[in-house]
């Protein structure tokens, strides 16, 4: 058993994680057939084997999956301790691995890279976009360092930080332009366009209006906050945005734009990141240039 080592075990997760030996090579920038090897031999000195393998895909074997707990649990282990001697140095170097949910991302990332690489020389950045469960997942396995959602997540292995809030807005057709703002009661009555399930952008719309996941045949589902608009725009039914997605999505569709007058539908952006990680203080630092840069385009709107 002393001849595992650090490579075989990273080359083992991304097989785990990516479930395809071609995939996982590419993960791990090496090839194909020096990926296998490493993992022959990691199954040699194991004496047992990890994978089933198949003709499309690998899967893990019992064995394995027991095995894949304690890996990720070493690796996270061996990545928190490079984080304590870079939170040594008192400022942000090297990588930094940072998540962010696809509705704010188009919107808000590009300052805050440009923020952050500017006030902190020998940062680099390694963006991911998905949905918040899956950075959830990938925080607590180690592979991102934190990440940028809607709140609460109510995970109790993470750190959740509020930034700021923001309204949300309703999107009609151009030639709704000066009606009547409807209220949630009458939102509900409209064909309301909505990303699809996974969202939890969807999910906070849906609680404004009071309505279940459940979805009437009149609600319809998009793949991202710019096809919802262009839907609108097409005359097939009403959306509603965040208000840092306005200045992007809409300035090239023929749409209207209100805002709601009593109850103000809103989210709250903040940042999470592992309760263990030793980097707590410079993602502080962090957060402050995402609040920031927030507030530059919130006073750059108006």
């Amino acid at each position: 058993m002393t001849n595992l080592t650090l490579k075989q075990l990273r080359y083992f997760e991304a097989l785990a994680r990516q479930g395809h030996f071609g995939r996982a090579a590419d993960a791990c920038a090496i090839s194909q057939p020096a990926l296998s090897m490493q993992i022959k031999e990691l199954e040699e000195t194991l004496g047992t084997e990890l994978f089933e393998r198949g003709p499309r895909q690998v899967r893990l074997t019992h064995f394995g999956e027991a095995f894949a707990l304690r890996v990720r649990d070493i690796l996270r282990a061996v990545d928190e301790l490079g984080d304590l001697a870079r939170a040594s140095q008192h400022r942000l170097v090297g990588r930094l691995r940072i998540g962010v949910i696809p509705t704010i991302a188009p919107y808000l990332l590009p300052a805050i890279i440009g923020n952050l690489t500017r006030m902190h020389e020998g940062l680099e950045i390694h963006v991911r976009e998905t949905l918040t469960s899956k950075l959830v997942q990938e925080l607590a396995d180690g592979r991102l360092d934190t990440a940028i959602v809607a709140l609460p997540v109510s995970e109790p292995s993470l750190t959740e930080v509020a930034l700021f809030s923001e309204n949300f807005v309703l999107v009609r057709p151009g030639e709704d332009e000066g009606k009547p703002v409807p209220n949630r009661e009458a939102l509900r009555e409209m064909r309301l366009l909505l990303l699809e399930e996974g969202h939890c952008f969807r999910d906070q719309a849906l609680s404004f209006c009071n309505m279940h996941s459940a979805l009437p045949r009149e609600l319809l589902d998009g793949s991202s906050l710019s096809t919802l608009v262009q839907m609108v725009s097409a005359g097939i039914g009403v959306t509603l945005l965040p208000e840092m997605a306005l200045g992007v999505e809409t300035r090239s569709a023929s749409v209207s734009v209100a805002h709601f007058q009593s109850v103000q539908p809103s989210r709250t952006i903040g940042m999470i990141w592992r309760k263990t990680s030793p980097l707590a203080k410079q993602f502080l630092q962090i957060s402050d240039v995402v609040r920031q840069s927030a507030d530059a385009m919130r006073d750059h709107r108006t």
